[in-house]
């Protein structure tokens, strides 16, 4: 059974586990490098990574871009929403489907 898993700071993860989801919370970039090497391994169908960690370990996720599972999902943190996240799903999702599917617009 595949399962979910949450990577980023403790504030920004906490919550997480009272859904169920595995949370790894971590406080510098080499730990976030080494917990996702782990997670990229087990049976993770999904892994949401705040939009911080994201930026910082963007080689990495850019290497498995082309891997269908686990799909790595950007999320905002505590600090806000920068918006690399909506900006990386937009490319996966234009990726997938050949074409900008998400239109709108401006008023």
């Amino acid at each position: 059974m595949y399962r979910v898993a949450v990577l980023g700071d403790r504030d920004s993860t906490y919550g997480f586990g009272a859904l169920g989801l595995t949370v790894f919370p971590v406080e510098e970039e080499e730990e976030a490098k080494r917990v996702l090497k782990e997670l990229l391994k087990e049976d993770y169908a999904i892994i949401y990574i705040t939009e911080y960690y994201a930026s910082k370990l963007s080689s990495l996720l850019d290497s498995h871009k082309n891997i269908a599972l686990p799909v790595i999902l950007p999320i905002p943190g505590i600090a806000g929403n920068t918006k690399n996240g909506v900006t990386r799903i937009k490319k996966m999702v234009e990726q997938a489907v050949g074409s900008d599917i998400i239109f709108r617009e401006e008023m």
